[in-house]
């Protein structure tokens, strides 16, 4: 079965009529996937992105819109949203959330150089000094949590031993007092739109935030923006790390941490993707994906645990 919605033409100008945008000159399927289904429109005035919700409920669709307005008020760059003409966040069409969003100018790189990197870090930091909304989760969808629902479909095998492995690991980590914040979660390359100067970085797709560890943010972004194949450069992690202590100092128990929450981090998401497309929507295809992520936890636990302990470079 089909997991991301199709539209045609006439459907799509029913849509945007309920949004007061007219005279479509053009529209393109961007991607589609479990979780949302996204078409680059082109008005004559304007461009727009179309977000066909298809794992959220209405009120969690209308929690993300509202996190982003958050975010705005806030002075942090990212998606701006487009209320219908009936000032409603969203609106539904097959019984799923829709959310307009104003396209943004820029382009998407996987090769990260030292100033984008510099960028994305000091980004990170400003959204770290944001108060976190009251209704932000306390707790990760992928989080250690989450972990033992694998006893439902994996028990005893290799995968579980690994993640109780990493659990173990970390559990003296989580007895330390390290601070929560407004997070991310989920910073990868594909969610950070690069200026075509390379100016400035827009830093998209909140859909994981959460009140959360500080130091997961950061090994999150680790993960996402210097991983090169199955390792970890560690030169572009200070060159990040160097724009985020830009805007926040990172407390002596955030730098003991980092390596070890860098691997809970890419571990929780190498349960995400072991747990979705091993259980929750299996495909064939997809079965051995987990695999690309895992070998990042596993470079990083053969690392020294002062990896990322560059303080005398920020002196």
């Amino acid at each position: 079965m089909e997991q991301y919605t199709r539209l045609n033409k006439e459907e799509l100008v029913k849509i945007l009529a309920r949004f007061n945008i007219h005279n479509i000159s053009s529209f393109k399927l961007l991607s589609g996937g479990s979780e949302n289904t996204n078409y680059l429109i082109e008005s004559v005035k304007r461009k727009y992105v179309l977000c066909i919700c298809e794992q959220k409920t209405p009120k969690t669709a209308e929690e993300l819109v509202e996190l982003l307005k958050y975010l705005g008020k806030n002075h942090f760059k990212t998606s701006t949203t487009v209320f219908t003409i009936d000032h409603e966040p969203i609106t539904l069409w097959g019984g799923k959330p829709i959310i307009l969003k104003e396209y943004i100018e820029g382009k998407i790189k996987k090769d990260l150089s030292p100033h984008l990197l510099e960028l994305i870090g000091k980004e990170l930091g400003k959204l770290h000094k944001i108060e976190a909304p009251d209704y932000l989760p306390r707790q990760l969808s992928y989080g250690k949590e989450q972990f033992a629902n694998v006893k439902k479909y994996a028990t005893n095998t290799e995968f579980e031993a690994w993640l109780n492995k990493v659990l173990d690991y970390m559990s003296p980590y989580f007895d330390m007092s390290l601070p929560k914040v407004f997070i991310h979660s989920d910073l990868f390359w594909d969610n950070v739109i690069i200026s075509e100067d390379e100016g400035s970085i827009t830093i998209m797709d909140f859909e994981e935030s959460a009140y959360y560890y500080r130091v997961f943010d950061i090994g999150m972004t680790i993960i996402g923006i210097c991983a090169e194949g199955s390792t970890i450069n560690l030169d572009k992690a200070r060159h990040f790390l160097t724009g985020y202590r830009s805007e926040i100092p990172l407390q002596e128990d955030e730098i003991k941490a980092l390596k070890a929450f860098t691997i809970y981090a890419g571990a929780s998401m190498t349960y995400w993707r072991h747990h979705n497309f091993n259980y929750v929507k299996p495909d064939p295809k997809m079965f051995k994906h987990y695999l690309g992520l895992k070998v990042l936890v596993d470079f990083m636990t053969e690392q020294a645990d002062d990896c990322f302990d560059f303080t005398n470079e920020f002196i």
